[in-house]
């Protein structure tokens, strides 16, 4: 499958995207860990197909110190015994503010109590933009068939600033 366009060569995409990238700064500079950032971001990608995001997570991730084995594992948390209660309230809000297709409720009272449990207000304010816009991230890259497996973790740095 090749790309259908590319998004980083249109002037109008590379100024959303930079406008896309100023409001996940807000979450990367939150008090939100940036490992359950990424493990969240991850999760919600495998789930949307996404293999760009997957790649870029994955690779973002590793270069922060993330363990090879909790990325390999973050498609089958709940049989892991290596994510925290807190990185589990947190990967059960991705999966499910991601299926909300699949569930009429959307987000279980269950889940939120959990998320309430470990995270404080500016915490669960930057996971729910979160799982918002990785859920945008994936839209996009998947409808322009945005392949995954040349992300460098950085490369987008200079283009974004």
């Amino acid at each position: 499958m090749d790309a259908r366009f590319n998004m980083f060569d249109n002037e109008l995409a590379v100024r959303f995207a930079k406008r896309f990238a100023n409001a996940s700064l807000v979450i990367a500079q939150s008090s939100l860990p940036k490992s359950t950032q990424e493990l969240a971001a991850l999760r919600a990608s495998q789930i949307n197909g996404c293999g760009w995001c997957i790649d870029m997570h994955t690779k973002d991730a590793a270069a922060d110190g993330e363990s090879a084995v909790r990325l390999n594992l973050v498609a089958a948390w709940r049989e892991a015994t290596v994510f925290t209660d807190a990185e589990r309230a947190a990967l059960a809000l991705a999966e499910e503010g991601t299926r909300l297709a699949d569930a009429h409720p959307g987000v279980s009272d269950e889940t939120w109590a959990e998320v309430r449990k470990h995270y404080d207000d500016d915490q669960i304010a930057a996971l729910v933009a979160l799982v918002a816009l990785i859920n945008a991230a994936n839209r996009l890259a998947v409808i322009v068939h945005q392949q995954g497996g040349s992300y460098e973790p950085g490369m987008f740095a200079a283009m974004f600033s």
